[in-house]
């Protein structure tokens, strides 16, 4: 027994310290690919040659995103095959039909055009190469859709039946579109993109927010510091709208969860919590609490009954602190992103942003926001769904290989640590190069 939860617990940390470093690069080229777009369209509608100059620089940092992202997730689709066979073989059928999806709508799509857009400034048209470049930030899109249907079955299974019995069990296709629409797959998608948008917007502020402070490239950075600012309001708006009605499925197709988000032990109405600390074992919430908000949220009725903890047995509830803490410091984080995108959107019109230092150096900072709140989102909605891996039907307990040790485990663990580490090392050292470089460097240097 010992054994097999040391295997257990070490194959979960695996599986979420490559997951949490691979997601640091998704979402990044997924909004850089919408900023591209939208400076090379300008740039085609005004021929005014800073556009191309953005448009230009962009693309060097959106190449380095996409490729330390493609080589960190690989490692993910091999850890499914070591540590956790069980599962594997029971979501084989879902997983594999979204994941060939993937890789024939979306990542074939962006590897087609990825070399126009890369290398092709000077061998194709303007306007080729504006297909391009929307052609690969629709192919990392449609990346998502695919790995978010995926995962999202994993939250809400439909379209499926199962074959077989025991161990020997697996979930089997019945209706294909029934699984790519499971409950909770548009709401998780919205809320996943849109996060994604503001990870690239905040990444072109910051940098942006630094030539400012830096008194280099002005106007550069001023055009950029203007469409990064308006995608991340538009974006950190869809996040409140995405992220309400997301915890309204929660609370319909995952009660446990919801209610463990917000430490509600007891059947009745909820109240939100701003900031607490939960005592799992006394099953009680310190801290400051809106009275009856969670309740009129999700039920529109302040009064309305949310179910507990209560009603669960305890070896089917979530850890309840962790999952907690994770959902609150996503919500803090996302209202941060708020204040921040209306407060340089309000200063911009006011003109008063760009000689303003202090907000400047807040955005340079505030490029921390959306990375933060994408993985702690991630967390609370992983941990949040436990003991199960698949909700309702397959604990995560019994997902596991049984044929590997927690030494193997252990031994890979710390070689992906080693380099990942070094691996992030070197982005952060080319991401700061082209950033010194600035938009005048060489197309070599891409």
């Amino acid at each position: 027994m010992f054994e097999v939860m040391d295997v257990e617990i070490l194959a979960r940390i695996q599986f979420a310290f490559t997951a949490a470093f691979h997601y640091i690069y998704p979402p990044l080229s997924i909004g850089l690919g919408v900023l591209l777009v939208i400076m090379e369209g300008i740039w085609l509608k005004t021929k005014n040659p800073l556009w191309h100059s953005l448009a230009k620089f962009w693309t060097r940092i959106f190449a380095l995103t996409f490729a330390v992202g493609v080589a960190s997730g690989i490692v993910m689709e091999f850890e499914f095959g070591t540590n956790w066979a069980t599962y594997s073989r029971y979501v084989g059928d879902i997983f594999g039909s979204a994941l060939a999806a993937e890789g024939i709508f979306a990542f074939f799509l962006e590897s087609s055009f990825l070399a126009v857009l890369l290398f092709g400034w000077n061998r194709v048209g303007p306007r080729m190469h504006f297909f391009s470049t929307l052609m690969v930030a629709l192919g990392a899109h449609f990346s998502a859709v695919w790995i978010i249907v995926a995962n999202s079955w994993q939250q809400t299974p439909a379209g499926f039946h199962i074959v077989g019995e025991g161990l020997a069990a697996r979930a089997e296709v019945t209706d294909f579109w029934a699984m790519v629409f499971n409950p909770s797959t548009v709401d998780r998608l919205s809320h996943t993109v849109s996060g994604a948008w503001l990870a690239g917007a905040f990444l072109v502020m910051s940098v942006s927010a630094w030539y400012l402070l830096r008194a280099r490239h002005v106007e550069f950075a001023k055009a950029a510091l203007k469409v990064a600012l308006t995608v991340a309001l538009v974006a950190a708006l869809l996040q409140l709208v995405t992220g309400h009605h997301s915890a309204v499925g929660v609370a319909r197709e995952q009660p446990a969860k919801l209610a463990a988000l917000e430490g509600h032990f007891q059947d009745g109405p909820a109240g939100m919590w701003l900031f607490g600390w939960v005592n799992d074992a006394e099953e009680t919430v310190s801290g400051v609490q809106i009275p009856g908000l969670l309740s009129w949220l999700v039920r529109y009725d302040a009064n309305a009954e949310i179910t507990g903890l209560d009603a669960f047995a305890k070896e089917d509830r979530p850890p309840v602190n962790l999952t907690f803490q994770c959902y609150h410091l996503m919500v803090g984080c996302g209202a941060l992103i708020v204040i921040v995108s209306v407060g340089g959107v309000w200063l911009w019109w006011r003109g008063r942003l760009f000689d303003n230092r202090g907000a400047l150096w807040v955005l340079v900072f505030a490029v921390a926001l959306p990375q933060i709140a994408n993985q702690t989102g991630w967390f609370a909605a992983e941990i949040g769904r436990q003991p199960w891996i698949v909700y309702n039907l397959l604990r995560t307990s019994d997902a596991l290989s049984r044929v590997v040790t927690a030494q193997q485990v252990l031994a890979s663990l710390l070689l992906f640590a080693l380099i990942y580490t070094l691996l992030f090392a070197l982005f952060i050292y080319l991401l700061n190069r082209k950033i010194q470089l600035g938009p005048a460097a060489r197309e070599e240097r891409l």
